[in-house]
């Protein structure tokens, strides 16, 4: 998943790059900080020089004014490649769903399928706008935090060496635990919506049975579903902040016994030590603050996952690099066609032909094929066995655009785009005058 979001970031790297740059200055600056404050006690205050101890404030109060400014830029600048990376995200995902096949759309329920394309995206957008800039902040954080204690007194930086075992076997554990239980819960998101979605495109047959209490039952059970799947996340999520938090206490009470006992043998200095415990807080608190973004990270690289996959499922009817444009006239021939949607053949050795001009209805009981060869015709699918011709090309061989161009196809099923009426007709032509509009409307009774 990070390889390819790598490189589908690549356009935007440029800007990415001035980002890290700003939040790295921008945690040089909090790391002055402490720094500041050892200068201020041992050679301001000790040392009873108020111009140390002056300067030393209005520094540390300037370091923050600038961290405080390049934290805000920082965030603009992620949030506008996120927000730019999800826009494109959304139309490549809705431009490869409108080229898979049929199969794929009847095999696939709907509502997972808008989960996809909301609850997913939604899940990302939340890492995007704030959840990547406090990634990156902490992770430099934490490494300028510990590269700071070993600097400023190898013998305390030892002393916190004993915590690291646990806080590393603590996020091991979170770090497994969080993975398949947000993973779950897109899984459940999906199926929630998918019966939402079938309740309310199939209310009239609900009602007409009489089974709305039924459904809604039914719709209890994916949405308990998910709710026990949230509560195990926030369930893990409160056991390691809990976890995390009592180390950081832990740590504070070590350094300040031993930093006291190291003050009067002489090894440190009191600044040393109120530095030392600054700089613990900026090593806990990013390890916390990792912990409540690891869940954003989890439940974006879950959905990210599940926004790869969908981009992975391959057209069951591809176009083949050297397709023909079609002939606009010819005789179409059925020949020797078998099709079958699983096991069971719809269609057996199947041989018609229908010239130019000729006229053709196919009558028949549910289930004969009749609308399965006008698919086959359409190239909706491929045949199990056989072929279909136009003026001798076989389907498989032309570009969909030219055949499509010169079909109109009537389904069975109606359906209205939420547009005006006039978008609706000249659907499959959309540059028809509103004299041909017309007269279609009129030619069918609808004017």
């Amino acid at each position: 998943v990070l390889r390819r979001l790598r490189s589908m970031l690549r356009p935007h790297r440029r800007a990415i790059t001035l980002a890290v740059l700003v939040l790295a200055v921008q945690t040089a600056c909090i790391l002055a900080g402490p720094l500041l404050v050892r200068r201020g006690i041992d050679q301001g205050i000790k040392a009873g020089d108020t111009g140390v101890l002056n300067q030393s404030a209005l520094v540390y109060l300037g370091v923050a004014l600038l961290g405080l400014v390049l934290g805000r830029i920082s965030i603009m600048i992620v949030a506008r490649v996120g927000e730019a990376f999800l826009r494109d995200l959304r139309v490549r995902v809705f431009r490869h769903l409108t080229t898979l096949g049929l199969d794929f759309f009847e095999r696939e329920k709907t509502g997972r399928l808008v989960s996809r394309m909301t609850s997913d995206v939604d899940a990302m957008q939340e890492l995007v706008q704030m959840g990547l800039t406090s990634l990156v902040q902490n992770v430099l954080l934490f490494t300028g935090a510990l590269v700071a204690i070993m600097l400023l007194s190898w013998q305390l930086a030892l002393c916190i060496l004993v915590l690291v075992p646990p806080l590393v076997l603590g996020t091991r554990w979170f770090r497994r635990r969080a993975n398949r239980a947000y993973l779950e819960v897109r899984e459940r998101i999906g199926h929630n919506l998918a019966t939402l979605q079938e309740g309310l495109a199939g209310v009239r047959v609900v009602q007409a049975y009489g089974q709305e209490t039924a459904y809604a039952a039914r719709l209890e059970e994916t949405n308990e579903a998910l709710h026990d799947a949230n509560r195990d996340t926030s369930r893990i999520t409160v056991r390691y902040f809990v976890f995390v938090e009592y180390l950081g206490v832990v740590g504070v009470a070590v350094i300040v016994g031993i930093g006291g006992w190291f003050t009067d043998l002489g090894i440190i200095t009191v600044g040393t030590v109120a530095a030392f415990v600054l700089y613990l807080n900026n090593l806990f608190e990013p390890v916390q603050q990792l912990g409540q973004i690891y869940n954003t990270v989890q439940s974006a690289g879950a959905a990210l996952s599940k926004l790869f996959g969908l981009l992975d499922t391959k057209p069951s009817i591809a176009e083949r690099p050297e397709a023909a444009d079609l002939p606009e006239s010819g005789v179409v021939r059925v020949d020797d066609v078998s099709f079958a949607y699983g096991r069971d053949p719809v269609l057996r050795d199947v041989t018609l032909e229908i010239g130019a001009g000729e006229r053709l209805a196919l009558v028949g009981p549910t289930g004969a094929g009749k609308s399965t060869l006008a698919k086959l015709a359409a190239r909706f699918y491929d045949p199990t066995e056989g072929r279909v011709l136009v003026d001798g090309h076989d389907l498989r061989d032309v570009t969909s655009r030219s055949l499509r161009s010169q079909m109109g196809i009537v389904p069975q099923e109606a359906f209205l785009f939420s547009w005006t009426i006039a978008d609706n007709v000249a659907f499959g032509r959309p540059d028809a005058t509103r004299e041909e509009l017309e007269g279609a409307l009129r030619a069918v009774g609808a004017w």
